[in-house]
């Protein structure tokens, strides 16, 4: 890692192999559909194991809001349909089969705003939108106080959400217009400094703006974004979607079918060869590395190196798949010594200029990593936590070497102020 001393954020540099400029188109032989990480969603089936259905076909609805719905990522045949107590959704896995079977939907009532509400529900689309405050995806009816589309991704290995909807221009401005609907405030389009984005003039009202931020980490974070151009508060709830998620929805009120295709980069220390595939959600990233790790014993993330998690299936939201060497693990210390140190005073954290470029600039970092510490949700809200989920403060956990604490305790405060303020 490398710090430049002027602009906001830090230069990350981790080890990996070249990356190509060949995109490879790969369909996985298995793909699995899974909740967004961490959240419990009740759902009720609407296939059965052994079905065989469409691709962007509905394989279980929300038990309390059957329109949000979970689509199948690729056509095939239902090979595992696991639910945990209370029917939470824990994984749908499909086989793929029928590649040409595709699901199509009404689009009569796409010019209206609760046409285009119910149209991105029963396709399977509300699930890629991410709410603020608290993450997860919207309520069945909720109203955005702002819409963030990310057309950058400052995240190591990212791949560029512009190279994802290239020569795309006229779906994508269809789907900015369709968000447009569901908002009576701005949809702010986040771009590098440099990118020449272009916006049709008077799209969704004049509402639909572009705004530009470094390449820097963590510049091209949702959270850092929202925090700067529009605050989510506990009544004014803001959304964040990506460029390619937005080119989707232009096609899906188009023609009525959801493209499934994603952009996504893999690397890391463990690979032979870095490359970029264009697959789908859900795809087996044991089928997408399996030719290109080195050998010996290796960690398969969905995401990046600084928020990625272990992983079978290609994560909802994420478009990079990153393998990393597995390191041995170390022996376990004697009993008294492990209690002791778990005892022991949490590491203090130093002022640094790394600490405050960790978080862009965009709050003062020791003020708010004290109040997440305190477990001060006032504070907290005050600086602007509720603008912020995980991957917002991983640099800055990465920084202070405090292997996961930080998002942690944001994690933690958030599901306490849910708890106690959003009721």
């Amino acid at each position: 890692m490398t710090f430049a001393g002027t602009g906001a954020g830090l230069a990350l540099d981790f080890p990996s192999p070249p990356m190509g400029s060949a995109i490879d188109e790969v369909v996985t032989e298995e793909a699995g559909v899974r909740p967004p990480r961490g959240a419990s969603l009740h759902v009720t089936p609407l296939v059965s194991e052994g079905e065989v259905v469409a691709k962007g076909a509905a394989l279980a609805c929300l038990r309390h809001a059957p329109d949000i719905c979970f689509a199948a990522p690729i056509a095939g045949r239902v090979a595992r349909l696991d639910l945990l107590p209370g029917r939470k959704l824990s994984e749908i896995v499909l086989f793929r089969e029928n590649e040409d079977a595709v699901e199509h939907h009404d689009t009569s009532r796409a010019g209206t705003a609760a046409g285009v509400r119910h149209l991105m529900q029963v396709a399977g689309f509300w699930p890629r939108i991410r709410r603020r405050p608290f993450g997860g995806m919207p309520s069945q009816s909720e109203q955005p106080s702002a819409i963030i589309v990310m057309a950058i991704d400052t995240r190591p290995f990212a791949p560029d959400p512009r190279r994802a909807i290239k020569g795309q221009a006229e779906v994508f401005d269809r789907g900015l217009a369709a968000l447009a609907e569901l908002t009576d405030g701005p949809v702010h389009v986040i771009c590098a400094e440099d990118d020449p984005v272009r916006i049709a003039p008077g799209l969704g009202g004049g509402r639909v703006r572009v705004a530009r931020c470094g390449r820097r980490h963590p510049q091209g974070s949702a959270g850092i974004r929202i925090h700067d151009l529009c605050p989510a508060a506990l009544d004014t709830p803001v959304w964040d979607l990506g460029a390619e998620d937005v080119a989707a929805l232009g096609a899906l009120v188009e023609s009525g079918e959801l493209p499934m295709t994603r952009l996504v980069n893999i690397a890391g220390a463990a690979l032979r060869e870095a490359r970029i595939v264009r697959t789908h959600p859900g795809a087996d990233l044991r089928q997408l590395t399996q030719r290109y790790v080195e050998r010996g014993p290796h960690v398969l993330m969905s995401g990046s190196p600084l928020d990625g998690h272990m992983a079978h299936w290609l994560a909802p939201r994420h478009r990079q798949i990153t393998v990393l060497p597995r390191e041995a693990v170390p022996d376990k210390p004697h009993w008294l010594i492990a209690a002791l140190t778990r005892a022991s005073r949490a590491n203090p954290v130093i002022p640094t200029a790394a600490l405050d470029q960790a978080l862009a600039a965009a709050m003062p970092a020791i003020p708010f990593i004290r109040a997440l510490s305190a477990s001060d949700d006032e504070t907290a809200m005050k600086l602007g936590v509720l603008s912020l989920l995980e991957e917002d403060l991983a640099l800055a956990d990465y920084v202070l070497s405090q292997s996961g604490q930080l998002t942690a305790d944001l994690r933690g405060m958030l599901d306490r102020i849910e708890t106690e303020y959003a009721a």
